[in-house]
């Protein structure tokens, strides 16, 4: 039986948002179609009508601002992130979680936004972004109003948007000096699968001594989730091999599994401890590297 919708187009944030209120939960929206499209062929959702707003202008940028301060509109692919040069500079880990979602030609048409939106617990771009403590902007009825993306998640498919709102842009703070970024993601096939567990972790290396310590994690409980009490172990602490590996059972411990086709819940525990000091090793290893380079050149330029 053929799926049956009416399909509207959208030309401005205040159209999508007008056509939102008037149809209520029986619209969804659509930019890439990547997650929508399959879920309404599985028959999971039956919307009355579809409101695309991919032809919105201004709301597929990626900029920077005078202060380090990024912003990435809700229509930029994932593609658009991976191959950025400014993002490979400033906000690697953002490129690295794009470069990781399915195939390039999926990369090519589906969003940022619609990566966060769908709201899966394994949505590789939220553990990253989580760990660089972005925001997000959302727009409705009332205006624009901004969130934490710790508090975007309201549980697996669910977020706080309303049926009549949004979201236009993710806000991403510069990178403290000295502070690197990494996003380790297991899964059967690489790419092309679901993460059966994600982690980022950031944090800066002062005379080894931790600091900005953020390690989140995907796929491992309802939401994307930061592992605060493993954050709280590395931070400030001289960093050796009995911390990380203390932080890392700390987020095992921290993390909600389920036992799901994919993955059982004690095997998902045991990878995000093995890769939780993975990626924290990975991260004070970049630092060192960055280090030693500036020292050498100040070195020779002395």
């Amino acid at each position: 039986m053929a799926v049956r919708f009416e399909y509207l187009e959208s030309r401005a944030v205040h159209e999508a948002i007008s056509l939102l209120s008037r149809y209520g939960c029986a619209a969804k929206l659509i930019a890439g179609g990547t997650d929508l499209l399959n879920e309404i062929r599985s028959k999971q959702i039956a919307p009355e009508y579809i409101i695309d707003i991919g032809a919105i202008p201004g709301i597929d940028s990626l900029t920077y601002d005078d202060h380090g301060t990024l912003s990435i509109g809700a229509l930029a692919t994932l593609r658009t992130l991976e191959i950025s040069p400014q993002l490979k500079a400033h906000h690697a880990v953002i490129s690295r979680a794009a470069a990781q979602i399915g195939s390039i030609a999926i990369r090519n048409v589906g969003t940022i936004g619609g990566n966060l939106c769908h709201a899966s617990p394994a949505a590789d771009t939220a553990p990253g972004l989580l760990a660089l403590r972005a925001k997000v902007k959302i727009a409705g009825p009332a205006g624009e109003r901004t969130v934490a993306l710790d508090d975007f998640f309201a549980g697996p498919g669910r977020t706080v948007l309303a049926h009549d709102e949004m979201l236009v842009e993710i806000e991403v703070p510069a990178m403290p000096p000295h502070t690197k970024a990494v996003y380790l993601k297991h899964a059967i096939r690489g790419a092309a699968d679901l993460a059966i567990v994600g982690v980022a972790v950031m944090a800066s290396l002062d005379d080894g001594c931790c600091r900005n310590v953020k390690i989140a994690l995907g796929a491992v409980a309802p939401t994307p989730m930061r592992a605060r009490g493993a954050e709280s172990i590395l931070e400030g602490k001289m960093l050796n091999d009995a911390l990380i590996e203390n932080a890392a059972r700390a987020a095992s411990e921290e993390c909600r599994p389920i036992t799901d086709v994919r993955a059982s819940a004690d095997y998902r525990r045991q990878m995000v401890k093995v890769l939780t000091q993975w990626a924290i090793k990975r991260v004070f290893a970049e630092n060192k590297q960055v280090s030693n380079e500036a020292t050498a050149e100040t070195t020779t330029v002395s």
